[in-house]
C-alpha cells in the first residue's frame, strides 16, 4: 500500500555517486543483433563525433593557420600523425569503457590510491578549465565578430550556455549525437568552401604528408615560430586528456549484454569503425584550417593570428590569394562564415566539456552534481581570466588587446601538458592487461608498440615544449633573468610530473597484478567492474 505521508526525496547538490559511468545515458541506446552491416554502423554511430569535437576546436585553429602561414604545407605531416595517434588513444579508451564497463578514471581510482586519485583529479579539473577559457574566448569573440557585442558582454554570454545544455538534456543522448554531427558539418562546410574557392596546390598538400627532418627542425624562424615549435602547438592542440575520459564513458551508451562476448566483440568493433570515421573528419578539418594559411592569404600576410586578426584577414582584399575569393570576400561571406564555424565550434563543446567534468568527478572522487550546476560552476570559473585580461587591456590599441587574448589561449593550453600523460599512461597499461581486458580484447602486438611510442613520444615532446610555454606567461618584454627563472620554475615542474607519473605507474602496476591473482583465485577470465578499488 502507497504510503500517503512520505516525503519526495530531496537531491542534494553534491551527492556520493559509486555506480555506472554517465548512470542516466548508461546503456540506453538500443542496437540491432543480426542486421546490416550500415544499419549496424549508424546504431554505434556518434560517440566519437562527441570526442571529433575536441580535435577540432578553437585551441587549434590559430595553430594551423599559424602553420600554414609560416611554412607553407611542411606541418600537414605533423597534423597527420596527429590524428593517428588520435585514433589508436582513441580506440582504446573506447574498447575499456566497452570491456570493463569503467570509464576511464574509474578504473584509474580502482587500480590506484585515494590520494593518488584526489590529485588527478584536480589537475585533469585544471586541463578541463583550460580548455574551457579556449572556448569562452572563441564564442565571445564570435558574438563580437557576428553582433557587435562588446567583448565584456559577450564573455558574460557565455555562461548562459548552460541554458542549451539544459535542454539538451531532456531530448536523450542520440537526438544530442546528431545536433554534434550538424555543427561539425556546418565547420567542415566553411571551411571546404573557402579552400575551394582558393585552389590550393594539392601536389604540395599530398608532398607535405610525408614526414621528413625539416618538419622538428628548430630553424629558420618566421614570425617568431620554428618547425618544432609550431609542430609541437598543433601536437599540443590535437591530442586532449579529457577526450580519453569522456569517449571511455559514452561508448557506454550502446545497450549490449556484457555476459555475450561476441556483443562485446560487436561492440568494440562498430566503435573503432565509429572513431575512425570521426577523427578523419577532424583530420581533414584541421588539414584545411593549414591549407587555408597556405592558400587562401597571401604567403605572410597575417601578422595578428588571432580570432579577430582571421576574421580581418577575411574581409580584406590584400591579403587574399587570387580574385574569386576578393570578390567573395567584398560581399563579407567569407568573414561571417568564419565566425559562424567559430561559434558552432564553441557550442560543441558544451556539452562534451560538461560531461567530461561529471566523468571524472564522479569516478575519481565519487561526487556528482547536475550537469546544469556543474557547467556553470566550470564556466563562472573560466571567464574570470577571460575578463581580467580584457579589462587590463581595455586601454590598449585593438592590436594588443587581440594578442593579449590569444596569448591567454595558447598559454592556458599548458595544463593539457601536464594532464595529458596521467591519462595516456594509465590507459595504455589497463589495455594492455589480461586480468583487465581479458585474452580477446587486450591490445595486440603492433597496437602495444605503436601504443608505447606515442605515449612516450607525446609525453617527452610535451615536456620538451613547457620551458617555452612557462616563458610565454611573462609576455614578449620579459628579462632574460625572468626567462631564466621561468625556465627553472619548468624543469621542477618536469621532474614533479615524472616523479607522479612513476607513482601513477606502481600504483596500476600493482593494483593490476591484484586483479590478476584474484581472477586466478576465481577461476575468471575477465575482469568485472570494481568501482571503490582503490590500493590504500
Amino acid at each position: 500500500m502507497k504510503d500517503e505521508n512520505k516525503q519526495p526525496e530531496k537531491h542534494k547538490l553534491i551527492e556520493y555517486a559509486n555506480g555506472p559511468s554517465l548512470e542516466e545515458i548508461n546503456g540506453t541506446v538500443e542496437v540491432p543483433k543480426g542486421k546490416g552491416f550500415w544499419r549496424t554502423l549508424f546504431a554505434y554511430s556518434g560517440p566519437a563525433a562527441l570526442v571529433a569535437v575536441g580535435y577540432m576546436d578553437p585551441g587549434n585553429w590559430s595553430t594551423s593557420i599559424t602553420g600554414g602561414q609560416n611554412f607553407q604545407y611542411l606541418l600537414m605531416s605533423v597534423i597527420l600523425i596527429s590524428s593517428l595517434i588520435a585514433m589508436l588513444l582513441q580506440n582504446m579508451a573506447a574498447k575499456l569503457g566497452i570491456v570493463t564497463q569503467m570509464d576511464l578514471a574509474q578504473a584509474i581510482r580502482a587500480r590506484t590510491s585515494k590520494a593518488l586519485g584526489i590529485i588527478l583529479w584536480i589537475m585533469t579539473e585544471f586541463a578541463i578549465m583550460a580548455t574551457d577559457i579556449a572556448e569562452v574566448i572563441g564564442a565571445a569573440i564570435a558574438l563580437y565578430l557576428l553582433f557587435n557585442i562588446p567583448l565584456v558582454i559577450a564573455v558574460f554570454i557565455t555562461v548562459f550556455d548552460v541554458l542549451i545544455l539544459l535542454l539538451l538534456t531532456k531530448i536523450g543522448f542520440r537526438k544530442i549525437e546528431a545536433i554534434v554531427v550538424c555543427l561539425i558539418l556546418v565547420i567542415l562546410f566553411v571551411f571546404v568552401y573557402q579552400v575551394a574557392l582558393s585552389d590550393p596546390d594539392w601536389g604540395g598538400v599530398i608532398k607535405g604528408l610525408v614526414p621528413s627532418a625539416s618538419t622538428i627542425a628548430s630553424h629558420p624562424t618566421v614570425g617568431g615560430m620554428t618547425p618544432l615549435s609550431g609542430a609541437l602547438g598543433i601536437i599540443g592542440a590535437t591530442v586532449m586528456p579529457h577526450n580519453l575520459y569522456l569517449h571511455s564513458a559514452i561508448s557506454q551508451t550502446r545497450k549490449i549484454d556484457h555476459s555475450n562476448e561476441e556483443d562485446i566483440h560487436q561492440a568494440v568493433r562498430f566503435s573503432n569503425w565509429d572513431t575512425n570515421i570521426q577523427l578523419s573528419i577532424a583530420f581533414v578539418v584541421n588539414s584545411l584550417l593549414l591549407i587555408m594559411g597556405v592558400a587562401v592569404f597571401k604567403s605572410g600576410v597575417v601578422k595578428d593570428p588571432s580570432f579577430f586578426g582571421l576574421y580581418q584577414a577575411l574581409s580584406n582584399t590584400d591579403m587574399l590569394s587570387n580574385s574569386v575569393l576578393i570578390a567573395v570576400a567584398k560581399s563579407g561571406v567569407l568573414s561571417a562564415l568564419f565566425a559562424i564555424a567559430l561559434l558552432a565550434s564553441g557550442q560543441n563543446s558544451t556539452i562534451t566539456g560538461t560531461l567530461t567534468g561529471q566523468v571524472i568527478m564522479e569516478g575519481f572522487v565519487h561526487m556528482r552534481m547536475p550537469l546544469w550546476a556543474r557547467r556553470l560552476i566550470t564556466r563562472l570559473i573560466s571567464v574570470i581570466p577571460v575578463l581580467l585580461c580584457v579589462a587590463m587591456t581595455s586601454g590598449m590599441n585593438k592590436i594588443d588587446q587581440h594578442t593579449a587574448l590569444n596569448d591567454l589561449m595558447n598559454n592556458s593550453q599548458v595544463f593539457l601538458a601536464f594532464a595529458l600523460p596521467f591519462s595516456m599512461l594509465p590507459l595504455l597499461m589497463m589495455t594492455d592487461s589480461t586480468a583487465e581486458m581479458g585474452a580477446r580484447f587486450k591490445n595486440v602486438a603492433w597496437v602495444k608498440v605503436c601504443g608505447w611510442v606515442s605515449v612516450v613520444g607525446l609525453t617527452v615532446l610535451n615536456m620538451i615544449a613547457l620551458p617555452d610555454s612557462f616563458a610565454g606567461f611573462l609576455g614578449d618584454h620579459a628579462s632574460a633573468a625572468d626567462v631564466n627563472m621561468a625556465h627553472i620554475a619548468s624543469y621542477i615542474a618536469i621532474v614533479a610530473v615524472l616523479a607522479l607519473l612513476a607513482w601513477c605507474a606502481v600504483d596500476i602496476y600493482r593494483g593490476d597484478k591484484k586483479l590478476a591473482q584474484l581472477h586466478a583465485k576465481n577461476g575468471e577470465v575477465r575482469a568485472t567492474p570494481d568501482y571503490e578499488g582503490g590500493a590504500e
